[in-house]
């Protein structure tokens, strides 16, 4: 009898063992389930190749949003490249005798420094505006003291 006690025992610490492990293995499965659920976020996926499929169909459409990003990016930047972004402007009095300084000179320019001045002076019989083409910095016509002024302003920055 002792012998079979032993042999019970034993068998049963085994069945023991298996059912503990058992048990570990289902507690883990059941965990990984659930982050495995957490991750598809409930959606019904067959296998992993599945997974990667529609993984690799957004990478597609990501990459093709990001290429037509990069050409509207790069069609604003040609079209800046043209818009006025440097500004100069003078005020000043032509006639020392009379009135304020209500004549101006207004110079705008794109990135490349081509653009216009305009000039306005005002006198007593009116207001007479002028506009003079600029490429690369420079014109075509003889500037004004104050012209020159409002493109070096336009060029280097409106520091004065």
């Amino acid at each position: 009898m002792i012998t079979l006690s032993a042999e019970f025992f034993l068998f049963s610490s085994a069945v023991l063992l298996f059912l503990l492990i058992d048990i570990v293995f289902l507690v883990w499965f059941w965990k990984l389930k659930k982050k495995a659920k957490m991750f598809f976020e409930g959606k019904k996926i067959k296998d992993v190749e599945d997974v990667l499929t529609n993984q690799m169909q957004k990478t597609k459409k990501l990459e093709a949003e990001c290429v037509n990003l990069q050409n509207k990016a790069n069609s604003q930047a040609s079209i800046s490249e043209k818009t006025f972004q440097k500004i100069g402007v003078v005020r000043f009095n032509p006639f020392s005798d009379m009135g304020g300084n209500q004549s101006f000179a207004v110079t705008l320019l794109d990135q490349k420094n081509n653009g216009v001045i305009l000039s306005s002076l005002f006198i007593a019989e009116g207001n007479r505006v002028y506009a003079k083409s600029i490429r690369a910095g420079q014109s075509d016509y003889p500037l004004s003291k104050e012209e020159k002024e409002s493109l070096e302003k336009a060029i280097n920055g409106q520091k004065k």
